[in-house]
């Protein structure tokens, strides 16, 4: 087994950094939008715009990425948008104003964690252990989030103070991203090109079989994403939004750490489908039992939720695009992988929310991802994996 072509250690910062700015924005983004005063439906639409923007920065972003090599440049410009936007965006109250601000934020914020995924994975190799560089993210995460629920200052109740801790973070995820070993060649180092196989063509079976379950498993995480928080504290009455995302993320740690081991041994395919039944497992729960203790429970089924789905998803894409489209090819998963079933997932969820309340939101989003986990078992002794 050959080496990864730089040392792995030297990404952790950054990631470790980048997630504490998800610790604020994943649990608070509903709330902070919901403060301003917006009903659940139009809180669901700008959530929609947030996710929608999402797809069209990575996009953007991932393409002059490819092209000028600058991801160093381009990771500084992507965390330097949500410090400038947040502030705005708590204070201009107006629909057509916080259209245009939530746009603009999640274009820098979406944008700047698929451009860190293409950098590392472009320097590390095919043999790097992303799932190790990863997880530190998923600790920070926790550290965040738990830090948030308890602190007494600035707590994130408001749109001004989730602001507040928006625009610290942000800017404060520069500082590792100048450390990172970063040369600013176009199509990573040599070493990826000895080590990665690829075929030749990118539109295949297993392409489609694994992009479907990536797909549609996002779908349904919106339900616990986006709408999971404000079910705790205008349905369940319980203020725990920090610490229940602090759980979730704290067991997926041990599952992301041991990922690199566990999609090679089984294949990225398999560890989606996991991922996937997992998502319909959790959300019935949620649906059929509103109990705290329930509730608590189904959360630790995000170990397998976004811990393997995650590094699964990465590794998919990875063996899909070479080297030189890497960037393009992390801002697809983000944008068409992520960003587009969020963005119809959040729309639609504010809608069925208002209409019939959200355990009805939980079991229409699991029976989603059953389905695409039954159409995988059809299809899935045709969708050869790339060789690697």
């Amino acid at each position: 087994m050959k080496p990864s072509a730089v040392n792995e250690n030297h990404f952790i910062p950054a990631f470790f950094f980048s997630q504490l700015t998800w610790a604020v924005v994943g649990p608070f983004i509903a709330i902070m939008i919901r403060d301003l005063g917006y009903s659940t439906t139009l809180v669901g639409i700008l959530l929609g715009i947030y996710e929608g923007a999402g797809i069209l920065g990575p996009l953007a972003f991932g393409h002059l990425a490819d092209r000028s090599g600058k991801y160093r440049l381009l990771l500084i410009v992507t965390c330097a948008i949500p410090a400038l936007a947040a502030f705005p965006i708590a204070l201009l109250i107006h629909p057509a104003v916080s259209a245009l601000l939530i746009a603009l934020f999640a274009f820098g914020f979406k944008t700047n964690a698929s451009l860190l995924d293409a950098a590392t994975t472009i320097q590390i190799g095919s043999e790097g252990n992303y799932g190790k560089i990863r997880v530190w993210g998923s600790i920070s995460f926790v550290v965040g989030t738990l830090c948030l629920q308890w602190t007494p200052f600035f707590k994130p109740v408001s749109a001004v103070n989730i602001a507040f801790w928006i625009t610290l973070v942000s800017t404060a995820t520069i500082v590792p991203i100048l450390a990172l070993p970063l040369p600013g060649q176009k199509a990573g180092s040599q070493a990826e090109h000895q080590t990665e196989k690829h075929t030749g063509k990118i539109i295949t079976l297993y392409f489609i079989v694994g992009f479907m379950l990536i797909f549609f498993s996002r779908f349904s995480m919106i339900a616990f994403n986006t709408y999971f928080p404000l079910y705790l504290t205008e349905e369940v009455k319980w203020n725990a939004v920090g610490f229940m995302f602090a759980l979730g993320a704290a067991t997926e740690i041990p599952f992301m750490f041991f990922s690199h081991v566990i999609i090679r041994r089984f294949g990225a395919l398999p560890v989606l489908a996991l991922s996937a039944i997992a998502v319909c497992v959790r959300l019935l729960l949620w649906a059929v039992f509103p109990i705290k203790a329930i509730i608590v429970a189904a959360q630790l089924l995000h170990s397998l939720c976004f811990g393997l789905y995650h590094p699964a998803a990465i590794n998919f894409f990875s063996r899909v695009f070479p080297p030189e489209k890497r960037g393009f090819g992390m801002s697809l998963y983000l944008a068409f992988g992520m960003g587009l079933p969020a963005l119809i997932g959040n729309i639609i969820g504010g809608a069925i929310v208002d209409s019939v309340g959200f355990r009805y939101l939980f079991a229409i989003y699991a029976a989603v991802s059953g389905v695409v986990v039954l159409v995988y078992f059809v299809l899935r002794k045709k969708a050869v994996e790339i060789p690697g």
